[in-house]
């Protein structure tokens, strides 16, 4: 072998076991790179794909004053195959701090590629002062896959989505860190200005005008609220129960309204003596309360009598015109009652 062909035999061998030093060396970091090369391209192929339901919400308003009203909205995009179940979602599972829930309403429909689009709208206020960050904390939706012939309840939970928390900002014209609110500051009021610095007096004059009426329009109340006269003696009222009792009985009973007629004056009549001998409120009470009230009293008036009287009276009053009571009946009430007063 001539000396160039031993150079370049020996420049070769020399190549060789440089290359494969040179692999060996790098062959650690390649096993690496390969993974994350792989790791990569998975996450780009899941990302491509889409997700089965997708969840976005929304804020009509990200900072609210005392009693505004913002509207806090639940998107859900379920794709072809997928529902929800919307009790998830209810009024009741949506949970707040420093807010009130007003009320909710929901709605379904239909987009692209049998996508089901369900909003869920949340009207919500606040009436605190005390709390500078309103919350709205995270919810849980199951979602399902459906298949033919299979109801919504009889699937088994395919996965969850989670809608994120939200937060509305508090505004107020009240100083931060303040602990006590104060209705009215100390400062003193500002003067009138001149041109309505005359109404005051104008004022003042119209309500002392507006009292005199008033005051005679009370003075007209006092004076028809007392009792005009002096009340009757004992011997005046047995006068006027007598002149009564007269006139009922010259009272023409033969007809149906005559008899009516005379059974609520006979009823006035005996209340009011009751009321005159015993003090009892007769007028008001029914036969049956009067029974009770006049147990106290038997020795001064006829109890059983006076309330047979008032029993037959209530009876003619309420009875139907072909149950009312004859012309005798009647007769013979007029002289129990003559005989309750006293005037038999």
């Amino acid at each position: 072998m001539t000396g160039d062909a031993r150079c370049r035999s020996a420049f070769e061998r020399l190549r060789c076991r440089s290359t494969f030093d040179v692999r060996r060396a790098l062959l650690p970091f390649a096993v690496p790179a390969a993974s994350v090369t792989f790791v990569v391209l998975a996450a780009s192929v899941a990302l491509a794909q889409p997700r089965e339901v997708e969840v976005r919400t929304a804020l009509s308003q990200t900072a609210v004053w005392v009693a505004d009203r913002v509207v806090y909205t639940i998107t859900i995009v379920c794709h072809k195959g997928v529902d929800i179940l919307g009790d998830d979602l209810s009024k009741d599972k949506l949970h707040v701090e420093g807010l009130e829930i007003v009320s909710s309403d929901s709605s379904r429909a239909t987009g692209a590629g049998d996508q089901t689009i369900y909003s869920f709208r949340y009207l919500l206020t606040t009436y605190r002062v005390d709390v500078p960050e309103l919350k709205i904390a995270p919810m849980t939706v199951r979602y399902y896959v459906r298949r033919a012939g299979q109801r919504i309840g009889d699937a088994s939970p395919a996965g969850e989505v989670e809608v994120p928390a939200a937060s509305i900002a508090f505004r107020s014209a009240l100083p931060d860190g303040q602990e006590t609110f104060a209705i009215r500051d100390g400062r003193d009021p500002r003067p009138r200005r001149a041109r309505y610095a005359w109404l005051q007096p104008v004022g003042l004059a119209l309500v002392l005008i507006s009292i005199v009426p008033a005051a005679v329009a009370g003075i007209g109340l006092v004076r028809r609220a007392r009792p005009r006269g002096k009340p009757r003696s004992a011997r005046q009222v047995q006068q006027d129960e007598r002149d009564l009792l007269e006139s009922l009985r010259a009272l023409d009973i033969a007809t149906p309204a005559g008899r009516r007629e005379a059974y609520a004056k006979l009823n006035a009549l005996v209340r009011d003596h009751l009321h005159h001998a015993t003090g009892v409120a007769a007028a008001a009470l029914t036969p049956a309360e009067i029974r009770a009230a006049l147990a106290a009293h038997d020795g001064r008036v006829p109890v059983t009598l006076a309330d047979e009287v008032l029993e037959a009276c209530d009876r003619a009053r309420y009875a139907p015109p072909d149950n009312l009571p004859s012309a005798d009946d009647c007769r013979r009430v007029i002289e129990q009652t003559a005989q309750v007063l006293g005037q038999a």
